[in-house]
């Protein structure tokens, strides 16, 4: 069952590090793999929890480019190959995986695209669903076995995908999820792919609660990273991101800053027996009223079980991928 999406007391916040809280949770030992974690946040992710003592394989869409990014960085660190829009790539990853570990410990669904103008990918799927959610949807259930292995190893195995507070810009059309009879929007396209990141965290949980299992969604906060890449300075200084000579606000995180709460999510001992929540700042995140922020807060539509199951039931659909818990 899933918890209650209520903040607890933590020793972090808003401003900590993927350091800070890697240092206070134990990883040596521990096998994680991160998605997209040679740059942005993800880079500072596998730093953290490298050299806390974990080995972290990254899944990297262009594993020459990760390379350079993650060498010299203190840590077991392995590179593997994955594009998550591309389902054969996906399968021979895990393949990979399982040839090097028996068990896997932590998933970190962090890889994402954001914003991008239309683009689809082998099977027809528009871009931004088909990999920021449909592909750690396909990911996961390919690994599902070593995390379960993980548990009956007598571990506390955890699944983090990282959504975002885009989630809050709207919900899911499960009708025309491509984009295939409505006029692409890019923005909308972002926060359904986001919403989809929470619910599948929200579902995944319930599936995986029994086996010792525990999922999280994530909302990193605003870092200037190459997420932004498909977007101009001219629309970021409109939104308030950067002011007109460039300064970056001064409410942006770190990527440093940004990693903390996946690391948080992922390893935190308070969030022992604890799963399905949506966390920001290093905490469980608080339900969105209408006086809060528009850069915070959780939307009821990411908490709705019968619209993540919709969505799983979707998923599977879509993925020709049966999740069998």
């Amino acid at each position: 069952m899933a918890s209650s999406q209520t903040p607890i007391s933590s020793p972090f916040g808003y401003r900590s590090t993927a350091r800070e809280v890697a240092a206070a949770s134990d990883v040596k030992g521990k096998t994680i793999v991160v998605t997209g974690g040679y740059s942005g946040i993800g880079t500072e992710t596998v730093r953290a929890l490298a050299e806390a003592g974990a080995k972290v394989i990254v899944g990297a869409r262009r594993p020459e480019t990760a390379r350079e990014v993650l060498e010299g960085m203190t840590g077991d660190i392995a590179i593997l190959p994955l594009d998550l829009s591309d389902p054969a790539s996906i399968d021979a990853f895990a393949e990979k995986l399982v040839e090097q570990t028996s068990t896997l410990d932590i998933l970190i669904n962090n890889a994402a695209i954001m914003a991008s103008p239309l683009m689809r990918d082998a099977r027809g799927y528009e871009m931004q669903f088909a990999t920021n959610h449909l592909g750690h949807f396909h990911l996961t259930q390919r690994l599902w076995p070593l995390l379960k292995a993980a548990a009956k190893g007598g571990g506390s195995p955890r699944v983090v995908t990282v959504s975002s507070v885009g989630h809050r810009l709207n919900g899911l059309d499960l009708d025309d999820p491509n984009w295939e009879t409505r006029e692409y929007e890019k923005w909308p396209s972002y926060g359904q792919a986001k919403s989809a990141n929470a619910l599948f965290a929200l579902q995944l949980d319930t599936l995986g609660e029994a086996h010792g299992i525990r999922s999280f969604a994530v909302h990193p906060g605003g870092i200037a990273t190459p997420l932004q890449r498909h977007l101009t300075m001219e629309e970021q200084v409109a939104m308030g991101w950067y002011d007109d000579e460039g300064n970056v606000h001064k409410a942006f995180k770190s990527t440093e800053e940004g990693a903390a709460t996946s690391v948080w999510a992922a390893t935190s001992p308070l969030l022992d027996g604890m799963g399905g929540v949506y966390c920001e700042d290093c905490n469980i995140g608080a339900m969105a009223t209408e006086e809060t922020p528009r850069g915070s807060g959780v939307s009821p539509h990411i908490r709705d079980e019968a619209l993540a199951q919709a969505l799983w039931n979707k998923s599977e659909e879509l993925t020709g991928v049966e999740f069998t818990a």
